[in-house]
C-alpha cells in the first residue's frame, strides 16, 4: 500500500499552489492583453504623440532620427497627430507640446530617446499594444521563474502574489507613461541580476557591468531613471574607500562602464538637440528644485505608489533584520538605493501616478530573487546532510 507521509503532503501542496499562481499570473497577463488591444493611440495625451513622433523620426531617418528638431516635420506627421487630439496651435513649434527652444534656435522633444526607438521597432499605428505587450512578457516570465523558485509554501505564496501584483501593474500605472512600460521591464529584469550578482561566492565583473548597462539604458526611457544606479554606486563606492582592494575598484568600474554605454543614446541626443552631452532639453519650467510640499506628499499617501513604496520599505527592513551574508547584501544594496530615490521624488514638488514606481519595483524584484536564491542555496547545503541522515536510518534498520 502506497503512504503518502508529511513531505509527500508538503510536495503536493506546493505543486498546487505553484501550479494555481502560474495560471493566475498568465490569467491576468491574457486579460491585460485584451485590454490593451483595445487601447487608441490618439487618446489626447500629449505625451504620447510626443512619443510617437520620435519613433517616426526614427523610421524615416533611422539613427539621425535622434535629431528632434521642429524643422524635420516636413511631412506633417506631428501637425496630423495634434489635429487627431484637436491641439489648437498645431502650426506653432514654440507652442507644441513636449517641444522646448534651444539656444541655437530649434526647437526640440523633450524627452530621452529610448521610447521612441523600441515604438519604432513596431509598424506605424500599431505601436503602443506590441511594446506593451513585449514587456508585460518579460514581467511575466520573470514571475513564473520567481514562483517556479520558490521552495517552500510561504515563499511559493509570496512568489505568486508579488508576481500576480507585478503582471497588474503593467496596465495600472504603466498605461499613463509609454516610458513607463519598458522601464518596468527593464526593472524585473535588474532586479533577478542584482540578486543572481550577489548571491555568488565570486561575484562577476561581467555580471555588475551587465545591471549598469540595464540601469543606464533605463535612463533613455527616463532622465530621472539615473537614480536607480545610485545605491548601487554607494554600495561599491563606499567599501572601496575603506579598503582600496582592486576587486572592489573593478566591479565600480563595470558597473559606472556599463551605465555610461547604456545611457549613451541620451547623451548623444543632448549633444544634438541641446549643444552638449550634459545639456538638458528640458524647459525650465521643468526643471523645479526640490522643495518639501504637504499636498504632493498627500498625493502619494492616498495613491497606489504608497503602498509598493510601504512593501519595499519593508521587505527591506526585514532583510536587513534577518538575512544572513549575501541576501543582506542585497537589503543594503536596496536601502541605499530606496533612500536616495525616495527623498528625491518626495522632495520633488510635482506629483505623477508613476514617479516612484520603478524604485520600488526594482527594489521589490531585488528582495523577492535575493529570498528565493538564499532557499536554493539553503537546499543544496541541506541535501548532502538528509542523504547521509537516510544513509545512517536505513543502516541502523
Amino acid at each position: 500500500m502506497l503512504v503518502t507521509g508529511p513531505n509527500g503532503r508538503h510536495g503536493n501542496r506546493m505543486k498546487l499552489a505553484k501550479l494555481a499562481f502560474g495560471l493566475i499570473c498568465l490569467a491576468i497577463l491574457a486579460s491585460n492583453i485584451v485590454t490593451m488591444s483595445r487601447w487608441s493611440e490618439a487618446r489626447g495625451v500629449y505625451d504620447d504623440i510626443c512619443y510617437l513622433r520620435q519613433a517616426h523620426l526614427f523610421q524615416r531617418f533611422g539613427a539621425d532620427g535622434l535629431n528632434t528638431d521642429a524643422v524635420r516635420d516636413d511631412d506633417r506627421y506631428f501637425e496630423g497627430k495634434m489635429k487627431e487630439i484637436g491641439y489648437a496651435a498645431w502650426k506653432d513649434p514654440l507652442q507644441w507640446p513636449c517641444h522646448n527652444p534651444m539656444p541655437s534656435g530649434k526647437v526640440v522633444t523633450q524627452y530621452p530617446p529610448g521610447t521612441g526607438f523600441l515604438l519604432a521597432l513596431f509598424p506605424e499605428g500599431h505601436q503602443v499594444v506590441p511594446l506593451y505587450v513585449a514587456a508585460s512578457l518579460i514581467v511575466c516570465g520573470l514571475a513564473l521563474l520567481g514562483i517556479f523558485m520558490a521552495r517552500t509554501l510561504p515563499s511559493t505564496l509570496g512568489a505568486g502574489v508579488f508576481g500576480g501584483l507585478s503582471v497588474y501593474l503593467m496596465i495600472n500605472p504603466a498605461k499613463a507613461s509609454y516610458s513607463v512600460a519598458p522601464t518596468m521591464a527593464l526593472c524585473a529584469v535588474a532586479g533577478f541580476l542584482t540578486a543572481l550578482w550577489l548571491s555568488r561566492e565570486k561575484r562577476s565583473v561581467w555580471l555588475i557591468a551587465l545591471i549598469g548597462l540595464l540601469l543606464g539604458a533605463s535612463v533613455n526611457f527616463r532622465l530621472p531613471n539615473a537614480l536607480l544606479a545610485a545605491g548601487y554606486f554607494l554600495f561599491l563606492g563606499i567599501p572601496f574607500v575603506w579598503s582600496r582592494k582592486l576587486a572592489t575598484f573593478l566591479q565600480g568600474l563595470g558597473f559606472g562602464a556599463g551605465v555610461l554605454i547604456g545611457m549613451a543614446p541620451t547623451l548623444i541626443a543632448q549633444a544634438i538637440n541641446a549643444g552638449s552631452p550634459l545639456a538638458t532639453t528640458y524647459g525650465s519650467a521643468d526643471v523645479v528644485a526640490p522643495a518639501f510640499d504637504l499636498a504632493v506628499l498627500g498625493h502619494y499617501l492616498r495613491d497606489m505608489q504608497f503602498v509598493l513604496m510601504l512593501l519595499a520599505i519593508g521587505s527591506t527592513a526585514w532583510l536587513l533584520r534577518a538575512g544572513e551574508g549575501s541576501v543582506r547584501q542585497v537589503a543594503l544594496v536596496v536601502a541605499a538605493n530606496l533612500a536616495v530615490n525616495l527623498v528625491f521624488f518626495l522632495s520633488h514638488p510635482v506629483f505623477t501616478p508613476y514617479y516612484v514606481v520603478p524604485i520600488a519595483m526594482l527594489s521589490l524584484w531585488s528582495v523577492s530573487f535575493a529570498c528565493l536564491m538564499q532557499q536554493q542555496q539553503d537546499a543544496r547545503q541541506a541535501a548532502p546532510i538528509r542523504r547521509e541522515q537516510t544513509s545512517l536510518g536505513v543502516l541502523s534498520r
